[in-house]
């Protein structure tokens, strides 16, 4: 018997359109790096979310990340929800348990409050936050965990949400910490960035975009021209990505 089969572990990454993604090469690179063998990382895409049936399925299968557009849609297909993804209604990590049932996760929440904290000092207590989805949900349950209140910020607002046209002056003044958790810039929409005034920002704004491909986009460097600190996304992948492979071996 082929023993390499045998032990064999796979993982991967659900979504819809993510030939881009950040975490099959992260994965790739740290099973090199760290002489993790006989695991394999693969893209999943897919075009509707009833097709993780068959993702389920495959043999060897013990964990799954999750991204854009199937973060929310993913939960009524598992059998366990953790406490914080329940919170927020939003999973991006899946673990399959002994019993063959499966539990979802929120790594973002790790991800993105290391990566924040390691980068800004909490002078602030305002934040706006661009975009509802998936991502903006983690953000916010960091941010309110500690007490810096959030406005959502959406081109559709809802009820407690507001829409870019109505962020002026005043509130660029009393909100110095901008996080953008919308699509808005990712590749391949580089000359794309949210529509607010760059020219009201100072170097005593934070803004941290989600976004790692470009590296850097027209949000960040706007913000870069008028003397703002800023971050990318990178840095929450990388820990949302460790917690992820945390939680598949514990």
């Amino acid at each position: 018997m082929d023993l390499k089969i045998k032990t064999r572990k796979r993982f991967g990454l659900i979504g819809k359109n993510i030939d881009y993604s950040f975490s099959k090469k992260y994965f790739e690179e740290k099973f090199i790096k760290e002489n993790i063998k006989n695991h394999t990382y693969d893209n999943f895409d897919i075009s509707s979310i009833d097709l993780v049936k068959k993702i389920f399925l495959i043999k060897d299968i013990k964990g799954l990340n999750v991204t854009i557009p199937y973060k929310q849609k993913i939960i009524p297909y598992l059998d366990f929800i953790d406490s914080k993804a329940k919170a927020i209604n939003a999973v991006n990590t899946i673990c399959f348990l002994k019993n063959g049932l499966t539990k979802g996760f929120n790594t973002d929440i790790n991800g993105f409050e290391k990566a924040l904290f390691n980068n800004w000092k909490k002078i602030q207590t305002k934040c706006l936050i661009f975009g509802t989805g998936g991502a903006s949900k983690a953000v916010k349950y960091v941010l309110n965990n500690n007490n810096i209140k959030t406005t959502l910020v959406s081109r559709n607002p809802k009820k407690n949400q507001i829409s870019y046209s109505r962020i002026s002056k005043k509130i660029l003044n009393t909100h110095k910490l901008i996080i953008n958790c919308s699509p808005v810039g990712t590749y391949p929409n580089l000359k794309d960035a949210p529509n607010i005034n760059y020219d009201f920002l100072t170097e005593k704004h934070f803004l941290f975009d989600l976004i790692y491909n470009p590296n850097e986009t027209q949000f960040l460097k706007k913000g870069k021209e008028r003397g703002c600190k800023i971050l990318n996304g990178t840095q929450m992948l990388e820990e949302q990505a460790e917690k992820a492979w945390d939680i598949w071996n514990q």
